[in-house]
This record gives structure tokens, C-alpha cells and sequence, in this order.
């Protein structure tokens, strides 16, 4: 009898928690709406980025959420979740040859083209690209006025011409969306900066954020990319070779697009930097200045490091460095 009366209130606790968990206002973490919505990660990360489901900032600055009343939006469809499904379905190569009714070389030679736009890629075990297309789009396009005609007959001398030449527009298409997916939800003018840089490479992005301050918020607002293998790995090297911009067209408009965005980041609030040292010299750069602002274990490995440190380090190892001999020294010996 004891039992029941300690076992009895703990259960009930629970319970009433899970409740309130539940029935909270609370927006819903990612993987939350995820499991209510009845979508694997990866095609609610997709629903987002297509703007199927609505997001909210995170307060505590732990992502975007989705609010209850968002999930009780799209539960209330009277096909759920089908319908949610479908939108988000993605097709490879042979699944959209089919949904065209086209043989998988014309997809292709379509897809080559610029004519349909992968909405994702993946490498496979042999790290060959598959890439993804969404299948709304793909039935759009075989039952469109202007591009149903494009399923069928020949292909004109001047696409045979570019295919010959070895064009591809699948990366350059599939970043040209992937940006307008990142920006969507970037509000901060920082963040919109970050977002077009993340597609430049390094040496590009430090020629036109010259100031290494606000090269720094750059680099804190830029998204995190989606990863691919282990880091430094052929696959992983891969994958970033696509995410980067290498189209000389594409680079000009990315590197002023930058520009354009950092120069409204800059109006709208200058990057951090740090407080007014007195000790500073009117030669010290922000480079070294960011030396002494770094924490002292990393001091030893940057080449502006002070010489004192090593000298410690030095002394720690249990002997002072030795000075070093000249040439004329080191013949005579």
C-alpha cells in the first residue's frame, strides 16, 4: 500500500509535465517540428527553405524554431501529411526522367542546360554527385506551354553546340538557389554579407573585406555548410569545390553583391571591435592587436607572438635558447 501512495504522485508529476510540455507556447526546436510534422530532417530543412513551413527566430540564439499554432497549421490539412510530403519530395536522375516521361540522357542534357534546377546534391559511396530536383517543379515543367515542347523532338544545334563544349549549370543553379534559401531568413545586415561570402573563396572575400575586423563578423554570421565526409577529405574537397562559386560571371556578381551588402552592414552598425588600449602604439596593427587579445596558450603559434613567451617556454623545457653562431663562426669551428 505504501508503494502505490510514493509511485502514484511521481507518475501523476510526470505526466502533468509532459502536458505542459506540449500544450506550451513554446515555439518548437528543428528536430521537434521535424517529428510532429511527420518529415525526416532533411525534407524539413527543405519545407524551411521552400517557405512550406514558417519559422521564427530563437530567442535564446539556439537557431529558428516554429510556433505551435505554424504546426497546427499544416496538421489541420485534410491530407496531411501527404500533401506536406509531396511538396518536399525530391527525385534523382532516373525518378525525374520518369516524371517527364524523358529518357534519363535527355533529363540530363536538360539539367546540363539549365533548364531544370537541382534543389539539393549528395555524393554517393563511388563520390559521384547525385543531384536532387524537386518533383512539383519537374511536372510543372512537362506539362508547361513554353517547355513541354523541350521533352521532345530534337535538340537545337546551338544546346548540342554548349553540351559538346562541356557546360554544366547544375553547381552554378543549384548555389543561385541555395543563396536565395540563406537569405530569406538572414535579417541582420551582417548576417546577409556572410551569407553571399560564404559562397567566395577566402582570397576573394579578403579583397573586398579588407578590414580584418569586419572580416571577423563576417566569418561569426557565416551559415554553416552542409557537411560531406570527413573534413579534408576527397569527398569533403569535393563538395566544397561546388558550394564555391568558379564561374568568372558568377564570381564578378558575387564579389559586388558583396560590396553591396557590406556597405549596408557598415551603415547599419560598424563590426565589433576591441576597447581603447592605452599601451596600444600608434604602429601596432590589428593584426598584433588581435594577438594580444588571444588566449596566451595560442600565443607561441602565431608568428607575431612576443618573444618573452618563447623565452618562458624556454625555461620550461629546463634550458635557455642558445644564440646562434654566424657563418664565420660555423667555418672556423
Amino acid at each position: 500500500m505504501s508503494g502505490v501512495s510514493v509511485t502514484q504522485p511521481a507518475r501523476t508529476a510526470a505526466t502533468t509535465a509532459t502536458d505542459t510540455l506540449h500544450t506550451s507556447g513554446a515555439p518548437f526546436t528543428a528536430s521537434r517540428a521535424a517529428r510532429e510534422l511527420g518529415l525526416k530532417r532533411r525534407e524539413f530543412d527543405l519545407a524551411v527553405h521552400l517557405g512550406r513551413v514558417r519559422t521564427v527566430p530563437d530567442e535564446g540564439g539556439g537557431g529558428r524554431r516554429v510556433d505551435r499554432d505554424e504546426i497546427d497549421r499544416l496538421r489541420n490539412d485534410a491530407h496531411f501529411p501527404d500533401t506536406l510530403r509531396e511538396r518536399v519530395r525530391a527525385v534523382g536522375t532516373a525518378d525525374g526522367a520518369k516524371l517527364m516521361d524523358v529518357t534519363p540522357t535527355r533529363f540530363t542534357r536538360l539539367a546540363r542546360l539549365g533548364l531544370v534546377t537541382p534543389v539539393a546534391f549528395y555524393l554517393n559511396r563511388y563520390r559521384a554527385v547525385v543531384w536532387l530536383y524537386l518533383a512539383d517543379e519537374l511536372r510543372q515543367f512537362a506539362t508547361g506551354d513554353d517547355t513541354a515542347p523541350l521533352l521532345t523532338g530534337r535538340t537545337s544545334q546551338s544546346q548540342r553546340d554548349r553540351l559538346d563544349a562541356g557546360i554544366d549549370l547544375r553547381p552554378r543553379n543549384w548555389r543561385g538557389r541555395q543563396l536565395g534559401f540563406l537569405l530569406r531568413p538572414a535579417d541582420d545586415p551582417w548576417a546577409r554579407a556572410a551569407v553571399v561570402a560564404s559562397f567566395l573563396d577566402t582570397a576573394q572575400v579578403a579583397e573586398i573585406v579588407d578590414d580584418p575586423y569586419e572580416r571577423a563578423c563576417v566569418n561569426r554570421f557565416r551559415p554553416q555548410r552542409p557537411a560531406h565526409g570527413v573534413p579534408g577529405s576527397p569527398a569533403a574537397q569535393l563538395a566544397e569545390r561546388i558550394m564555391t562559386a568558379d564561374d568568372p560571371d558568377e564570381i564578378g556578381w558575387l564579389r559586388a553583391e558583396l560590396a553591396k551588402t557590406l556597405a549596408e552592414a557598415r551603415d547599419h552598425r560598424p563590426a565589433p571591435r576591441p576597447s581603447p588600449d592605452p599601451d596600444r602604439t600608434p604602429h601596432q596593427t590589428p593584426e598584433r592587436e588581435a594577438v594580444r587579445s588571444m588566449p596566451p596558450q595560442l600565443h607561441s603559434s602565431h608568428p607575431g607572438a612576443p618573444e618573452r613567451t618563447r623565452g618562458l617556454l624556454s625555461r620550461l623545457r629546463g634550458r635557455n635558447p642558445r644564440p646562434a653562431r654566424d657563418h664565420k663562426s660555423a667555418a672556423r669551428v
